[in-house]
């Protein structure tokens, strides 16, 4: 395999055996924009195409165990081609080979392709689908990345004259963004003065009621010379934060938030997943970790909160979203919680410290306000 490309190149995924026309119709049009074009394999059945550049056998090659897809149901078909795909991506990424991603497809295709672009390339990488079900919630397509999703109108199944002029768009969509990645990456490359001065980075988490603290706390940090990135404690939010803390991309966290611990426990609608709280403990960065919003719970508008809470405390944040009040036996267990993911992760425990605000956890839990009113 070739290494690193000197012009801007877009990875192109999907499904030869059902959708090679519309592929295509995407790979002409992206080169028409000066920008070239590989074209992953990503089917159970095998296709030869002059234009296909990686193919279904070749995809498979990167597994570790060697598998016949021929005799597989549908839904392992997937999980063995994104393995796959996965593997050979991460490698087309690491030696810089590809400048952006796009995948074409309907709910498998856009499933499997979403997942190799989470697994195999980086937050800040241009990642782009066209899909049938991108109008509906794509929370887990997207996850904690910044897939952009592109709905399709009318199903990927033959080219017309609706879902042509989506796909030339997309196609100058992700050639612009595969362009301004590569020229960035080159002026990057090429400033390493720049690199070297680069600013410590220090994460912070946040919530709507916390928001006062963080503002002083950002103001402080870049006050002091440091980059701040906030990360909003919507679920999504700390995962991609522990996702950035995984990649080394960020030097010191500030958790003020761990709300998403709290939705977690209880069912609410912003859990942040069984790793929350782990990576930067794992990372031996600084960490200081506070207790902000676990006073509430999230849920959707009031009529959806769930039975078993509607007698206790309700506070409605806007229209959206409903605040339900923790209980003491679930603050107890949120507090050994956290106690136990960083007494388990932590790998520098002078790198790690937990602070317990005595005025209130939030901005509705300070003295007069509406949760203790």
């Amino acid at each position: 395999m070739a290494g690193t490309s000197s012009k801007p190149f877009v990875l192109l995924l999907g499904t030869c055996d059902t959708k090679l026309s519309e592929l295509l119709y995407v790979r002409y049009h992206v080169l028409q924009h000066g920008v070239g074009v590989k074209l992953m394999d990503v089917r159970r059945n095998p296709v030869l195409h002059q234009y296909i550049d990686y193919t279904h056998a070749q995809v498979l090659s990167h597994l570790s165990v060697q598998r016949d897809t021929d005799s597989m149901e549908r839904g392992q078909v997937i999980k063995t081609m994104t393995s796959a795909a996965s593997s050979l991506v991460t490698e087309l990424h690491s030696r810089k080979m590809i400048t952006a991603a796009i995948c074409i497809g309907g709910s498998g295709g856009t499933s499997l392709g979403a997942s190799v672009m989470r697994f195999a390339l980086p937050i800040g990488f241009p990642k782009l689908i066209v899909s049938t079900v991108a109008s509906g919630n794509v929370s887990n397509f997207v996850g904690e990345t910044e897939i952009t999703m592109m709905y399709s109108v009318v199903d990927v199944a033959g080219q017309n004259s609706i879902l042509n002029p989506i796909l030339e768009n997309a196609a100058g969509i992700i050639a612009g963004a595969a362009k301004a990645f590569h020229d960035r990456s080159e002026k990057e490359k090429n400033d390493k003065v720049a690199d070297e001065k680069r600013k410590k980075s220090v994460a912070i988490t946040m919530f709507g009621v916390t928001t006062p603290a963080v503002e002083a706390a950002r103001a402080q940090l870049e006050s002091n010379g440091y980059e701040v990135f906030v990360f909003h404690a919507t679920g999504v939010g700390g995962r991609a934060m522990e996702k950035l803390i995984s990649q080394h991309r960020i030097d010191g966290v500030l958790d003020l938030t761990t709300s998403e611990l709290a939705d977690e426990l209880v069912g609410g609608i912003m859990k942040g997943g069984p790793d929350r709280l782990t990576a930067a403990a794992r990372a031996g960065i600084p960490q200081v970790v506070s207790l902000g919003g676990l006073d509430i719970v999230n849920f959707g508008p009031r009529a959806s909160v769930p039975a078993q809470f509607k007698a206790r405390l309700l506070y409605e944040h806007n229209p959206d979203t409903t605040l339900v009040r923790t209980s003491v036996d679930e603050c107890r267990t949120l507090g050994k919680q956290i106690a136990e993911k960083l007494r388990t992760h932590v790998e520098k425990p002078d790198m790690a410290r937990v602070f317990i605000p005595l005025g209130g956890i939030s901005m509705l839990s300070t003295k007069g306000r509406a949760i203790l009113r």
